[in-house]
């Protein structure tokens, strides 16, 4: 196989039942974040992240986001290892180094931001891809968002659903869309009230 070309035997990224949508969580939207949950579209994702927290609040912090998920019907990913992501109950894992994931009977997404990320996700397999930076983005400051092209191109590599991240809403998803994106996500955008 080319190294360029995606795997055929992997599963297909318009799968039905991943959401389209999705909520990262840090302390950037910490104060807001009950509010950000429930703007969501019923069945959206949400990937806990809270970082920032000791391990003891960092649990309590997830656990109150998993009672308002499942009254959402929301699938919620925990940031972190395999096994605290089992320990903790969640939907699935996300990061870079998840490879048991799918053993597991956990979903398993990573951030990828390049082709080597790609390749080393598709090998993990990953079901989800989060592609960014697509537009410039509080995360990143002064990173360099991909073009049109970069975006098609690095979605193309992609074994599974692509979702778009970095300085995301609505329009501007509506405007980079195409037929390898599954969705997008956000960290600000639910917060502020724009969505």
């Amino acid at each position: 196989m080319l190294r360029d070309q995606p795997c055929a035997d992997l599963p297909c990224p318009t799968d039905s039942t991943l959401p389209r949508i999705w909520l990262f969580t840090d302390e950037r939207n910490d104060a807001f974040l009950r509010q950000a949950i429930l703007r969501l579209p019923r069945g959206s994702g949400i990937i806990f992240r809270h970082y920032h927290l000791p391990e003891d609040a960092r649990r309590a912090r997830f656990e109150f986001v998993r009672s308002l998920a499942r009254r959402q019907g929301h699938r919620l990913l925990l940031a972190g290892s395999l096994a605290l992501a089992r320990r903790w109950r969640a939907d699935g894992v996300h990061g870079r180094d998840t490879a048991r994931a799918k053993a597991a009977g956990l979903l398993n997404s990573a951030p990828v931001h390049n082709a080597r990320e790609i390749h080393q996700a598709n090998r993990n397999g990953a079901h989800i891809f989060f592609l960014s930076p697509i537009f410039a983005t509080q995360s990143h400051p002064g990173q360099r968002p991909m073009n049109a092209v970069q975006v098609q191109r690095l979605a193309t590599l992609c074994n599974g659903a692509v979702i778009y991240l970095g300085g995301m809403n609505p329009r501007r998803y509506r405007a980079r869309r195409n037929q390898r994106s599954h969705g997008w996500a956000a960290i600000d955008a639910f917060s502020n009230g724009n969505v």
